[in-house]
C-alpha cells in the first residue's frame, strides 16, 4: 500500500493484485505496465515478475491496519476483475473493503461485465456499501461507452466513470445513476492528444445531470507543463463520503487476524505468472 499517492483523485493505493493484460485501446500506453517492467528480474522487488498477473494475499489485510481514514484506489497496478483473478479472491478483497468501512475504496475496471455479474451474485453483500465506489474506464465510444451500461446494471450504491485517457469525443452519454466523473488526457511517452471541446462537453453533461466532475489533467509527454486548469480553474469535485468510527486497536487486530486466515488459502502467483 502506498500511503501518499501521486494520483490526484485518491489518497492512497492498495494492490492485493499486481499485473494485468491489455484488452482495449485505452491500455496501449499503460503507465502501470511501463513502471512494473522496469523492475522485471530484480530479486526481491514487488515487480520482480514485471507486469505478469499475480495475487498478493499478504497485502489483503493492509487497509485494516491503516487507522486514519483514506480514499483508497484499489489495484492501481492491476484490474480486480481480470479473468485470471478467482472469484473467491475478489470476494476476499471485497470483504476487507466492507470491514474497513472507515475508508472509502475506489474500484476501477475495464472488465465491466464481470464486475456487474459479480455484484449481482457473489458480491451482492457489498454493492450497497456507501464506502465502496465502483467505477469503469471510458476511453472511447467503441470500448468505453458500453461499460457505462454495465456499471448501471450492477445496481451499485456509488458509481463513477474514469474517462481517462479520453481519446475521442464520446458524444452524449447516459449519466443516469452515475455519481462521479473523472476526466483526463493521456500522459507519458506516446501520449495521444485530447481536445478541449471533448472535455467541455462532458463537463456540461455532468452539470446537466448533477454528476460530480473532476478534471485530472491535460496530460501529454510532460504533463507537469500542461497542468489541470480547465477554462481558468480546477475541478476537484467528489461524491459525499460516509463517516464511520475507526475501531479500536483490539478490534482491528481481530479483523486483521481473520483476514490473514483467509489469505492463507491463496497461492501468491497465478497461472498467468507462470509461478
Amino acid at each position: 500500500m502506498s500511503v501518499q499517492s501521486a494520483i490526484e483523485w485518491t489518497d492512497a493505493t492498495w494492490n492485493p493484485v499486481r499485473g494485468c493484460t491489455k484488452i482495449s485501446s485505452g491500455c496501449k500506453f499503460c503507465y502501470a505496465e511501463r513502471f512494473a517492467e522496469r523492475f522485471r528480474g530484480v530479486p526481491g522487488h514487488p515487480f520482480e515478475q514485471g507486469f505478469d498477473l499475480r495475487l498478493v494475499p499478504e497485502k489483503l489485510a493492509d487497509p485494516l491496519r491503516w487507522q486514519s481514514p483514506k480514499m483508497i484506489f484499489v489495484n492501481s497496478m492491476s484490474d480486480l476483475f481480470h479473468e485470471g483473478v478467482p472469484d473467491e479472491y475478489i470476494e476476499a478483497v471485497t470483504q476487507v473493503m466492507v470491514q474497513a468501512n472507515w475508508h472509502t475504496f475506489q474500484v476501477l475496471t475495464k472488465r465491466s461485465m464481470r464486475m456487474r455479474d459479480l455484484l449481482r451474485t457473489k458480491l451482492k453483500f457489498a454493492r450497497k456499501q456507501q464506502n465502496i465506489w465502483w467505477g469503469v474506464s471510458v476511453e472511447n465510444r467503441k470500448h468505453g461507452v458500453p461499460r457505462i451500461a454495465h456499471l448501471r446494471q450492477s445496481d451499485a450504491a456509488v458509481k463513477f466513470l474514469s474517462v481517462e485517457p479520453l481519446l475521442e469525443d464520446i458524444g452524449e452519454v447516459n449519466l443516469d445513476g452515475i455519481d462521479w466523473m473523472i476526466v483526463g488526457g493521456e500522459s507519458g511517452p506516446g501520449a495521444r492528444p485530447i481536445d478541449i471541446r471533448w472535455v467541455r462537453s462532458l463537463r456540461k453533461q455532468c452539470r446537466h445531470s448533477g454528476v460530480k466532475f473532476f478534471f485530472k489533467q491535460w496530460g501529454g509527454v510532460r504533463k507537469h507543463l500542461t497542468g489541470r486548469l480547465l477554462d481558468g480553474r480546477t475541478y476537484d469535485e467528489f461524491p459525499d463520503r460516509p463517516s464511520e468510527e475507526v475501531p479500536d486497536n483490539v478490534r482491528r487486530v481481530r479483523l486483521v487476524s481473520s483476514i490473514q486466515e483467509i489469505s492463507s488459502q491463496f497461492v501468491p502467483v497465478t497461472a498467468l505468472a507462470g509461478g
